[in-house]
């Protein structure tokens, strides 16, 4: 159904910028834009990730400790791996990773995105490697800082089902612009943290949604456009692609034109250690009204008609 707001495209450029955090919020690496990447996994639970630096060193770093993840709760603790970067020394007091007993079977899961490596624990579980650039900026803007085109090393220890990713294309604001919505969700509950990571405080449950656009008025290719965060109890994010001002800290302070493209796709981390999942889908076309209400009923299933932010992009 057609909305009744009408909102100036400065306004929404207030409304929804929203930005991801580059802040941690994941399982993943300290080293980035590794190469000659291995993974090998024992029956006690344990992981060797072997992989050479942009030094030239070779590392051999153990992981473990962690698998899954655990709902949200904000006087609880979310699961996380304990890393040794020293190949046992730190964990064994030697270096026991020569003697590294793999017991890893080839990997029967569900398929991973830009999977560097998986395989299958003796118990049935599985681990993966995944490399995201996850760090560009956003609103199409061409890499500025050190670090911002980096490959992180994602790393990931589940069994069971992976997490859902359910996104939806959409028309908002009285059909004027179009947008996306969906919700993360794991075993059935949505997926969410308390507090919006930042270089100040950090919530180990936050999950980011980070939208991309494919042959925009950004350019050709996958641009970055934006990054949203789950919100609190539902799980949920929107986006509507309109006018918006370039973030705080950019080297110019501009209204970047709406950056919808050919396709979307939008990519988020599991919870816990659980992998990096995506949703990928071709733009709308002219306006539909019946379409139109479709989405509606969809977005009143996923986000519901509480979450204050994201009604008016219903």
């Amino acid at each position: 159904m057609r909305g009744r707001l009408a909102v100036t495209a400065v306004a929404l450029a207030a409304l929804l910028l929203g930005a991801a955090s580059p802040a941690r919020a994941s399982e993943q690496f300290g080293d980035r834009d590794v190469s000659i990447v291995s993974l090998q996994a024992n029956g006690r639970g344990e992981a060797l990730v072997t992989y050479r630096t942009t030094g030239g060193a070779i590392r051999h770093v153990y992981v473990w400790g962690a698998v899954n993840a655990t709902p949200p709760d904000p006087d609880g603790r979310q699961v996380r791996f304990t890393y040794d970067y020293s190949g046992g020394l730190k964990k064994d007091g030697r270096q026991t990773w020569r003697s590294f007993r793999n017991a890893c079977r080839p990997y029967d899961g569900p398929k991973l995105v830009w999977l560097v490596a998986a395989c299958t624990a003796p118990d049935g579980s599985y681990w993966a490697l995944q490399r995201w650039q996850r760090l560009l900026p956003m609103r199409g803007i061409p890499p500025f800082q050190p670090g911002q085109t980096a490959f992180e090393l994602h790393v990931s220890h589940w069994s069971g089902p992976l997490p859902a990713l359910d996104v939806s294309q959409n028309w908002t604001y009285g059909g004027r612009w179009q947008g996306l919505f969906g919700r993360l969700s794991y075993l059935g509950k949505p997926a969410y943290g308390f507090r919006t990571p930042s270089s100040r405080q950090r919530d180990a449950y936050a999950r980011f949604f980070y939208v991309d656009t494919l042959n925009s008025v950004f350019g050709p290719g996958w641009r970055h456009d934006a990054g949203k965060v789950a919100h609190s109890r539902n799980g949920s994010f929107c986006y509507s692609f309109v006018p918006q001002w370039t973030p705080a800290g950019y080297p110019t302070h501009e209204l970047r034109p709406p950056g919808n493209g050919e396709r979307h796709r939008v990519t988020v981390m599991g919870p816990g250690v659980t992998p990096v999942i995506q949703w990928e889908g071709a733009a709308l076309g002219a306006y539909d009204a019946q379409r139109d209400a479709t989405f509606n009923a969809l977005f009143d299933r996923l986000v519901g008609p509480d979450d204050r932010v994201c009604v008016p992009e219903r």
